[in-house]
Protein backbone atom coordinates (compact mmCIF):
# COMPACT_ATOMS: atom_id res chain seq x y z
CA UNK A 1 0.00 0.00 0.00
CA UNK A 2 0.94 3.58 -0.81
CA UNK A 3 1.67 4.71 3.05
CA UNK A 4 5.77 4.03 2.66
CA UNK A 5 8.10 6.50 2.36
CA UNK A 6 11.43 4.75 2.03
CA UNK A 7 12.61 3.76 -1.01
CA UNK A 8 11.36 0.04 -2.70
CA UNK A 9 13.15 -2.94 -2.94
CA UNK A 10 13.46 -4.47 -6.20
CA UNK A 11 11.16 -7.16 -5.52
CA UNK A 12 8.63 -4.18 -4.68
CA UNK A 13 9.37 -2.63 -7.65
CA UNK A 14 8.93 -6.23 -9.50
CA UNK A 15 6.06 -5.94 -7.98
CA UNK A 16 4.31 -2.85 -8.85
CA UNK A 17 5.11 -3.38 -12.81
CA UNK A 18 3.58 -6.99 -12.89
CA UNK A 19 0.56 -5.58 -10.63
CA UNK A 20 0.41 -2.47 -13.37
CA UNK A 21 0.92 -4.96 -16.68
CA UNK A 22 -1.00 -7.92 -15.75
CA UNK A 23 -3.89 -5.18 -14.84
CA UNK A 24 -3.26 -3.63 -18.29
CA UNK A 25 -3.09 -6.76 -20.82
CA UNK A 26 -3.81 -9.58 -18.23
CA UNK A 27 -1.97 -12.60 -16.55
CA UNK A 28 -1.45 -14.41 -19.74
CA UNK A 29 -0.86 -11.18 -22.12
CA UNK A 30 2.23 -10.38 -20.52
CA UNK A 31 5.55 -12.39 -20.56
CA UNK A 32 8.44 -12.31 -18.09
CA UNK A 33 10.79 -10.44 -20.07
CA UNK A 34 8.48 -7.68 -20.45
CA UNK A 35 8.21 -7.11 -16.78
CA UNK A 36 12.03 -7.46 -16.21
CA UNK A 37 12.34 -4.81 -19.04
CA UNK A 38 9.86 -2.51 -17.33
CA UNK A 39 12.32 -2.57 -14.24
CA UNK A 40 15.42 -2.53 -15.90
CA UNK A 41 16.67 -6.30 -15.54
CA UNK A 42 16.62 -9.15 -17.68
CA UNK A 43 13.44 -11.42 -17.78
CA UNK A 44 15.57 -14.77 -16.49
CA UNK A 45 17.16 -11.58 -13.88
CA UNK A 46 13.43 -11.97 -11.98
CA UNK A 47 14.02 -15.50 -11.27
CA UNK A 48 16.46 -14.55 -8.55
CA UNK A 49 13.64 -13.33 -6.82
CA UNK A 50 10.45 -15.03 -8.03
CA UNK A 51 10.03 -18.63 -9.22
CA UNK A 52 7.49 -17.10 -12.25
CA UNK A 53 4.56 -15.47 -13.11
CA UNK A 54 2.33 -17.16 -10.60
CA UNK A 55 4.96 -16.97 -8.03
CA UNK A 56 4.19 -12.89 -8.44
CA UNK A 57 0.19 -13.41 -8.52
CA UNK A 58 0.27 -14.80 -5.55
CA UNK A 59 2.48 -12.48 -3.75
CA UNK A 60 0.70 -9.63 -5.12
CA UNK A 61 -3.07 -10.81 -4.11
CA UNK A 62 -1.73 -12.69 -0.96
CA UNK A 63 0.36 -9.62 0.15
CA UNK A 64 -2.49 -6.98 -0.38
CA UNK A 65 -4.87 -9.09 1.41
CA UNK A 66 -2.62 -9.03 4.38
CA UNK A 67 -1.60 -5.62 4.55
CA UNK A 68 -5.49 -4.53 4.31
CA UNK A 69 -6.01 -6.86 7.29
CA UNK A 70 -3.01 -5.39 9.37
CA UNK A 71 -3.77 -1.83 8.42
CA UNK A 72 -7.43 -2.24 9.97
CA UNK A 73 -5.76 -4.03 13.47
CA UNK A 74 -3.23 -0.87 13.64
CA UNK A 75 -5.90 1.35 13.56
CA UNK A 76 -8.02 -0.54 15.71
CA UNK A 77 -5.05 -0.70 18.07
CA UNK A 78 -4.39 3.03 17.86
CA UNK A 79 -7.85 3.95 19.01
CA UNK A 80 -7.65 1.17 21.88
CA UNK A 81 -11.26 1.71 23.26
CA UNK A 82 -10.95 5.43 23.65
CA UNK A 83 -11.79 6.88 20.50
CA UNK A 84 -15.90 7.11 19.41
CA UNK A 85 -16.91 3.75 16.94
CA UNK A 86 -17.61 6.61 14.60
CA UNK A 87 -14.35 7.83 14.50
CA UNK A 88 -12.67 4.28 14.16
CA UNK A 89 -15.08 4.01 11.21
CA UNK A 90 -13.92 7.03 9.31
CA UNK A 91 -10.46 6.01 10.12
CA UNK A 92 -11.17 2.32 8.45
CA UNK A 93 -12.65 3.79 5.42
CA UNK A 94 -10.04 6.26 5.35
CA UNK A 95 -7.36 3.04 5.31
CA UNK A 96 -9.43 1.30 2.55
CA UNK A 97 -9.82 4.65 0.22
CA UNK A 98 -6.03 4.58 0.81
CA UNK A 99 -5.73 1.16 -0.75
CA UNK A 100 -8.28 2.07 -3.44
CA UNK A 101 -6.37 5.13 -4.91
CA UNK A 102 -2.94 3.90 -4.42
CA UNK A 103 -3.04 0.28 -5.66
CA UNK A 104 -5.76 0.17 -8.57
CA UNK A 105 -4.17 -2.08 -10.76
CA UNK A 106 -4.48 -4.52 -7.77
CA UNK A 107 -8.21 -4.47 -8.01
CA UNK A 108 -8.36 -5.23 -11.27
CA UNK A 109 -6.26 -7.62 -10.63
CA UNK A 110 -8.34 -9.83 -8.06
CA UNK A 111 -11.33 -9.22 -10.05
CA UNK A 112 -9.96 -10.97 -12.92
CA UNK A 113 -6.98 -13.62 -11.83
CA UNK A 114 -7.89 -14.58 -8.33
CA UNK A 115 -9.11 -18.30 -9.99
CA UNK A 116 -5.89 -18.38 -11.13
CA UNK A 117 -4.33 -19.24 -7.76
CA UNK A 118 -3.35 -22.58 -6.11
CA UNK A 119 -6.26 -23.73 -4.08
CA UNK A 120 -4.06 -22.69 -1.18
CA UNK A 121 -2.97 -19.06 -2.01
CA UNK A 122 -7.14 -18.83 -3.00
CA UNK A 123 -8.08 -20.07 0.47
CA UNK A 124 -5.60 -17.77 1.89
CA UNK A 125 -6.86 -14.70 0.41
CA UNK A 126 -10.60 -15.02 1.51
CA UNK A 127 -9.71 -16.22 4.75
CA UNK A 128 -7.77 -12.94 5.27
CA UNK A 129 -10.42 -11.13 3.45
CA UNK A 130 -13.45 -12.53 5.88
CA UNK A 131 -11.24 -11.07 8.40
CA UNK A 132 -11.03 -8.05 7.34
CA UNK A 133 -14.94 -7.84 6.94
CA UNK A 134 -15.44 -9.10 10.32
CA UNK A 135 -13.53 -5.89 11.80
CA UNK A 136 -15.49 -3.63 9.46
CA UNK A 137 -19.02 -5.33 10.96
CA UNK A 138 -17.93 -5.17 14.90
CA UNK A 139 -16.63 -1.46 14.44
CA UNK A 140 -20.23 -0.98 11.89
CA UNK A 141 -22.54 -2.37 14.98
CA UNK A 142 -20.67 -0.25 17.50
CA UNK A 143 -22.07 2.66 15.54
CA UNK A 144 -25.26 1.35 14.98
CA UNK A 145 -26.31 -0.89 17.54
CA UNK A 146 -29.45 -1.52 15.90
CA UNK A 147 -28.11 -3.09 12.54
CA UNK A 148 -28.38 -7.03 12.70
CA UNK A 149 -25.00 -8.89 11.73
CA UNK A 150 -26.45 -10.61 8.38
CA UNK A 151 -27.29 -6.55 7.12
CA UNK A 152 -23.98 -4.92 8.88
CA UNK A 153 -21.80 -7.87 6.93
CA UNK A 154 -24.06 -6.69 3.57
CA UNK A 155 -23.64 -3.27 4.26
CA UNK A 156 -19.54 -3.45 4.56
CA UNK A 157 -19.60 -5.10 1.17
CA UNK A 158 -21.27 -3.08 -0.80
CA UNK A 159 -19.58 -0.20 0.43
CA UNK A 160 -16.32 -1.91 -0.74
CA UNK A 161 -17.99 -2.69 -3.87
CA UNK A 162 -18.20 1.09 -3.88
CA UNK A 163 -14.99 1.81 -2.85
CA UNK A 164 -12.93 -0.39 -4.88
CA UNK A 165 -14.97 0.95 -8.14
CA UNK A 166 -11.50 3.12 -8.61
CA UNK A 167 -10.30 1.66 -11.52
CA UNK A 168 -13.15 2.88 -13.45
CA UNK A 169 -12.76 5.89 -12.83
CA UNK A 170 -9.73 6.63 -14.85
CA UNK A 171 -8.26 4.05 -17.08
CA UNK A 172 -4.30 5.09 -17.27
CA UNK A 173 -2.57 7.82 -15.19
CA UNK A 174 -3.38 9.89 -12.00
CA UNK A 175 -6.91 10.94 -10.92
CA UNK A 176 -8.05 14.47 -11.60
CA UNK A 177 -8.08 14.99 -8.22
CA UNK A 178 -6.80 12.83 -5.09
CA UNK A 179 -7.99 14.79 -1.98
CA UNK A 180 -11.34 15.67 -4.04
CA UNK A 181 -12.03 12.08 -5.06
CA UNK A 182 -11.07 10.70 -1.13
CA UNK A 183 -13.53 13.07 0.11
CA UNK A 184 -16.40 12.13 -2.08
CA UNK A 185 -15.44 8.36 -1.45
CA UNK A 186 -15.71 8.65 2.17
CA UNK A 187 -19.15 11.06 1.98
CA UNK A 188 -20.80 7.93 -0.17
CA UNK A 189 -19.28 5.63 2.22
CA UNK A 190 -20.47 6.89 5.15
CA UNK A 191 -23.79 7.86 3.50
CA UNK A 192 -23.92 4.11 3.14
CA UNK A 193 -23.88 3.01 5.77
CA UNK A 194 -25.93 5.65 7.55
CA UNK A 195 -28.96 4.10 5.22
CA UNK A 196 -28.11 0.72 6.22
CA UNK A 197 -28.75 1.65 9.57
CA UNK A 198 -31.66 3.03 8.97
CA UNK A 199 -30.75 6.77 9.40
CA UNK A 200 -30.84 7.94 6.25
CA UNK A 201 -28.02 9.98 4.21
CA UNK A 202 -26.40 12.69 6.15
CA UNK A 203 -28.05 15.56 4.00
CA UNK A 204 -31.37 13.25 5.23
CA UNK A 205 -30.95 13.49 8.96
CA UNK A 206 -29.49 17.44 8.62
CA UNK A 207 -32.93 18.17 6.95
CA UNK A 208 -34.56 16.05 9.50
CA UNK A 209 -32.65 17.84 12.32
Amino acid sequence: MATRTDAPTRREQILKEAARLFAERGFHGVGVDEIGAAVGISGPGLYRHFAGKDAMLAELLVGISGQLLTGAKRRLAEADGAAAPETVLDSLIEGHIDFALDDRPLITLHDRELDRLRDSDRKLVRQLQRQYVELWVEVLREVYPELAEPAARSAVHSVFGLLNSTPHLSRRGPLPSRGATAELLHRMARGAFAAAGGQGTPAQVAREA
